[in-house]
């Protein structure tokens, strides 16, 4: 038997409300298993616009982060996995106080595990970091 039909994403695609659609990628899925996989986000606002500064487009991509979280049912305590690209290492470790607290403002004290590597360069222009994050539910009982 063949099927011509395009084959569709097995997962739910996450989606937070006003955000614009990607085209071409979803901003996260979640498994039927409550797993939520991020793509990569980036620092930006909603209107494609990026602060100045590592800590600032940090502290957004965080915020990006929650709002996915929060539209696949979850939250900063159901991290599990971070995984910073960033352009520039040096930048990243350049003010650890204050991207500590631009993280603990969105997430608090929730610190799942990560990693940090440094790339030539993001498909966006503006970005000097990007993150994936993966998240779990706690099973239904």
């Amino acid at each position: 038997m063949t099927d011509n039909s395009e084959p569709t994403l097995l997962h739910e695609t996450v989606h937070p409300e006003g955000w614009p659609q990607p085209r071409g990628y979803a901003n996260a899925v979640k498994t039927d298993g409550g797993i939520i996989y991020t793509g990569g986000l980036v620092g930006w606002d909603r209107d494609g616009r990026f602060p100045k500064g590592f800590v600032a487009q940090a502290h957004q991509t965080f915020r990006n982060i929650r709002d996915v979280l929060e539209a696949a049912g979850a939250g900063p305590e159901h991290l599990t996995r971070l995984t910073w690209y960033v352009t520039n290492v040096e930048d990243y470790l350049a003010d650890p106080k204050g991207l500590g607290k631009a993280y603990r403002d969105v997430f608090g004290r929730c610190f799942p595990a990560m990693a940090t590597v440094q790339v030539t360069r993001l498909v966006e222009p503006e970005a000097v970091v990007e993150i994936e994050a993966t998240a779990v539910l706690p099973a239904r009982k």
